[in-house]
């Protein structure tokens, strides 16, 4: 029998449930037996041959959900750090994007899975829009079940409408042989809504509402769609409570209004949205319509894969948004209406609630999923002291301080490194993929992609700033 089919105990760590309570247990212990939770407590009794981890001076969560990330870009990892939303779009729907064969998505899937268990991250939803052919798509599926982590497939296709993609008798065969008994923890249908009058994207939604499942749409995109798109899903009755609206920045009261009558829920990227130009992350205009949240990460084609990282970039765009609105009517912020409490439910049972997965995962109660997360690193002087474990969570902790994974019951990384992959096979696979690329390009194409343009600057004229001295006045003259 191996470490990871025993059971585990985790000992004597700072507990954040996440529980209806968002109860708080210090020194306590969470006992894994098989794939569930079975108790959490203090001073647990286990069985004699159980795993022990000691977690003291650590915390313990909930493993994280990731709600949006399009993973079979992670080969391009940091290429377009310095794009804005118009040239990713001309690289990955106009130009470039087009050259990713079946082995490219396998190598982008490959990586982005083996990155998110690495960072703490058990669920994530590949939100799969490069899926041009069948091949393309089980290699997307291939990758994700070489990873020891949950993941949910959303199915997309950006070289096709919706409507012809997902009425195609290959996808029909697709989601027989690979998603109906599969190993995918879910499946959604991912697509966006531009607002023609006519509709076109009704053929999918009636293809989901067919098969049962949910549909992911980027909401809100300025300039992409708006709130045509969403007058008419809610017009059409197919807004459900579980379509998952990505970015949601630029919609009205009267969109917003619509997502929280259908119950749906909005996945925020804020580092995606704070800086690609989708809009102002809207999470200061969810809280005032109610519309629960969940966090994700978009792309490592510009950012991070980490939701340490979407947590404190949420906290400081939704304060920085509350102090703009409140110094724009001479009037001074006081108290923070968003908690560093929250976001961590946000990225943890948000994200569950969001997938439909909240009685399995996203919370450290017994019966659950062992989905667990310990953050410890006794060689770094940021872990302690931890004082407000939430708080320590959303701003102090980073993906280097993830110290044990478990998923399913299964441990996944152990004190610091991960279990049972293959780090060097991703890699030669990611570097075959940037070759065939940079090759297919051409060079020059290549470097004028990863570097656009930088737009001039009028600088103001200074009234200050001076050129030359005189000394016979022994002043500056402009």
């Amino acid at each position: 029998m191996s470490a990871t089919d025993r059971p585990v105990v985790l000992r004597n760590g700072l507990v954040l449930t996440m529980d209806d309570a968002h109860t708080v247990l210090s020194g306590a212990d969470v006992l894994v037996i098989g794939d569930r939770i079975a108790e959490v407590g203090v001073g647990l009794t286990a069985p004699d041959d159980a795993v022990e981890i000691d977690a003291t001076g650590g915390i313990v969560m909930p493993g994280m959900v990731d709600t949006h990330r399009h993973m079979w870009q992670t080969a391009m990892r940091g290429y377009g750090a310095d794009w804005t939303l118009t040239q990713y779009f001309i690289w990955y729907y106009l130009e470039s994007g087009k050259l990713f064969r079946p082995e490219d998505v396998y190598a982008g899937n490959l990586l982005a899975a083996i990155e998110a268990v690495d960072a703490g991250v058990t669920t994530t939803v590949d939100w799969s829009h490069g899926l041009q052919t069948p091949d393309h798509a089980d290699a997307a599926v291939d990758a994700l079940e070489a990873v020891p982590g949950r993941f949910v497939l959303a199915y997309g296709n950006i070289q096709q409408g919706p409507w012809q993609w997902a009425t195609s008798p290959e996808f029909r065969d697709f989601h027989r042989r690979r998603v109906d008994g599969g190993k995918l923890a879910g499946f959604q249908l991912a697509f966006d809504v531009t607002g023609d009058p006519a509709f076109p994207e009704r053929a999918a939604f009636e293809v989901a509402r067919e098969l049962g499942v949910a549909v992911t749409t980027h909401a809100g995109v300025w300039g992409a769609t708006n709130d045509d798109g969403i007058r008419l899903m809610h017009e059409h009755g197919f807004m459900t409570p579980s379509t998952v609206y990505v970015h949601a920045s630029t919609l009205t009261h009267d969109s917003y209004n619509r997502i929280a009558a259908t119950g749906g829920s909005v996945s925020v990227s804020t580092e995606s949205e704070q800086s690609a130009g989708q809009g102002y992350p809207p999470t200061w205009q969810l809280r005032h319509h109610d519309i629960p949240v969940s966090l994700s990460m978009d792309t490592s084609v510009w950012w991070s894969g980490d939701l340490f990282s979407a947590m404190r970039a949420t906290l400081g765009a939704d304060r920085s948004r509350e102090h703009l609105e409140a110094h724009a009517k001479q009037e001074t912020v006081t108290h923070c209406h968003l908690r560093a409490e929250q976001v961590v439910e946000w990225a943890t049972r948000g994200g569950a609630r969001a997938l439909g997965m909240d009685s399995a995962i996203g919370a450290v109660t017994p019966g659950r999923q062992a989905d667990i997360v310990l953050i410890k690193n006794d060689a770094s002087p940021v872990m302690f002291p931890i004082l407000n474990p939430h708080g320590h969570v959303a701003f102090q902790a980073q993906r280097g301080d993830v110290h044990t994974v478990l998923v399913g019951g299964r441990i996944v990384k152990q004190d610091g490194r991960l279990v049972d992959v293959d780090l060097a096979a991703a890699r030669a696979k990611v570097a075959a993929t940037v070759s065939h690329l940079r090759e297919t390009m051409g060079e020059q194409a290549w470097q004028r992609g990863m570097n656009p343009d930088i737009p001039e600057t009028d600088l103001l004229e200074n009234p200050y700033q001076y050129t030359e001295w005189d000394a016979g006045s022994a002043q500056w003259k402009h």
